[in-house]
């Protein structure tokens, strides 16, 4: 599977939580890209063949713009803790592997149900 790229709304200590089921992973914090704008991490992702998981619904806009790739995972989760958010996305795995194949969906809002 496309490793993904966290968002900086999202934390680094998501990575061991989930390096099992989306190895190669990384946060965007790790390539000195702390503050950037959106636009940046996009490119980033982009050359780089990431999928962004994000909060920011900035990002949903920029893949309806500007097409994909990159896709993009949201989190609709609030203020949720990285145990939350990991087993969310755990529970998702099947659900961002097929937004990752499916060449006509750019993005997937998860949240809490």
């Amino acid at each position: 599977m496309q490793p993904l790229l966290f968002d900086e709304n999202l934390s680094e200590r998501l990575l061991p939580l989930l390096n099992d089921r989306f190895p190669g992973s990384q946060h965007i914090r790790q390539h000195g890209l702390g503050g950037a704008s959106d636009r940046k991490i996009w490119s980033y992702a982009l050359e780089n063949k990431y999928m962004l998981v994000t909060k920011d619904e900035d990002f949903i806009r920029l893949s309806i713009s500007l097409g994909h790739p990159p896709k993009v995972v949201c989190m609709a989760i609030g203020n949720a803790s990285n145990e939350k958010t990991a087993a969310l996305l755990l529970r998702s795995v099947e659900t961002i592997e097929r937004l990752a194949a499916n060449p006509e969906t750019g993005f997937l809002v998860l949240h809490n149900s």
